[in-house]
This record gives C-alpha cells, structure tokens and sequence, in this order.
C-alpha cells in the first residue's frame, strides 16, 4: 500500500511540474517579442555621408529605456539607397507600447564632398542620442521590424564658414502603413534629385548609378514629383501621383 501511494505522488508529482514548465515557456513566449532595427537612406548629392553609431536604445512602457545589441561602427548612408538597408539593432522586448527610439552617435561623423572629407558637427547627438517619436505597440510573438530612413539630402547644412552640420532628419518607415514610388531618368549620367510633395511633407532621393530611383514610407495620397537633374536641363514636374498603401507607383522612364 505505501509502495503504491509512493508511486502515485511521484506520478502526481510529475505531471504537476511539466504543466507548471509548459505553463512558463507559454507565459514567456506570449510576453515577449523580436525587434530587428534596419537603417536606409534618402541620399544627397555626396560622394559619403558616414555616422558613428555607438548605440540604439528603446524607450517601451513595460521596460523602460532598454539598450539593444547594436552593431556599431562607421556607416557609409550612401549604400544603403534606393531599397537598400541594413540591420543595425536587435533584441528581444518584453510586450507592451513602444515610444521612442534613440540613437547614439560618436563624434567620427564625416561628409565627402568632391573627393574631400569635412567633419560633421553634431551638437547634441553625443550627449543624449538622437531622439525618434513613435507610438505603435510590440505584440506578442510577432517580430517587429523597424526602418529608420536617414535623409542625407536634408540632414547634412554647410554653414557660412564652410563647415558642415548634421542636422539629421530620420522618418520612421512602416511599409504596413506605405507605399513608394519608383521610376528610370535616363541618361543615367545626369544623377537627379527626386523630390515627393504633399499633406504638408516633402520626401527626397537621388537616382542611382543606373538612373534608377525609389522613395518608400510614403504614405496614401496625392503627391507632386519633381525630378531635378544635375546639370543645365530644367526639373520636369509630375503631377497627381497616386501613392496606395502596400503598393509602389511605377512613374515609368523620365527622359532628358
């Protein structure tokens, strides 16, 4: 009789800690999240745009400010355009909404213009990061990927003394919630500036080497193009382009 009540407590016993296993990698799993941070860029007319990334923090109601596992290191912007990005933050977060993002930037921040570098003049980046607004919510077993699209053409200003500031102009993409718009200028020499206006905002890039271009996270509604060549050829405008959610505008060859 005991060898059996024995038996029946250990097998009570048993089953008892699995459920309470199963039971906290379930809890565990339905609380937290992957987040994966990529960078892009709307380039300028720059032969390098390089940032010093030190850190990507994250600012979420559940946690707090929480540190990812940021890849650091000199980043030329310039090659990740026209659809091109790059993951430079990872980490697992704990479910709940999410409020800012904040990227830390060292002081090797530099510009090439016409083969010759020129420091890039951060004021504050260094001190408390650079502070990106957003309020979307980290849902539980579905990874969260986030684009930073770091506009080179509107963050880099030459003062009157001939140095450089960024000023770094940075749009969160969600291409959830975006569209795009892309197209050809032909010649391919002629490097144009591609430039989307409406609701109130304005969203830039350059075509490629192959006169190729794509502006993402632009969001649904009626936008004005203009695409401006570098050189004596006068912008040619493009009105009542249609961008749709989840779908990206073909503008088809521009020729000059």
């Amino acid at each position: 009789m005991k060898t059996k009540i024995s038996l029946g407590l250990i097998a009570l016993l048993f089953v008892f800690m699995n459920s309470c296993t199963k039971d906290s990698n379930s809890t565990n799993q339905q609380g937290t999240t992957d987040m994966a941070v990529s960078l892009t860029d709307a380039p300028g007319n720059y032969d390098e745009v390089n940032i010093d990334l030190q850190g990507v923090e994250v600012i979420t109601e559940s946690e707090g400010t929480r540190t990812l596992d940021a890849k650091t290191g000199i980043y030329d912007l310039l090659k990740y355009a026209n659809g091109d990005d790059t993951v430079i933050a990872t980490g697992r977060m704990k479910t709940g909404m999410i409020s800012q993002i904040r990227l830390i930037l060292g002081d090797n921040n530099t510009v090439v213009v016409d083969g010759v570098s020129h420091h890039l003049i951060t004021p504050s980046a260094e001190q408390s990061g650079l502070k990106l607004q957003l309020h979307d919510e980290l849902v539980a077993g579905v990874k969260y990927a986030l684009t930073l699209d770091f506009d080179a053409n509107q963050s880099i200003v030459q003062q009157g003394n001939g140095d450089y500031l960024l000023k770094p102009v940075i749009r969160i993409i969600d291409e959830a919630i975006s569209g795009s718009i892309h197209g050809l200028v032909t010649p391919d020499t002629l490097h144009a500036t591609i430039t989307a206006e409406g609701n109130g905002h304005s969203y830039s890039t350059i075509t490629n080497g192959s006169g190729a271009f794509l502006l993402k996270g632009i969001p649904e509604g009626t936008y004005k193009v203009t695409i401006t060549p570098n050189s004596a050829d006068q912008p040619k405008v493009i009105d009542n382009v249609q961008v749709t959610t989840g779908e990206s505008t073909d503008l088809h060859t521009i020729a000059f």
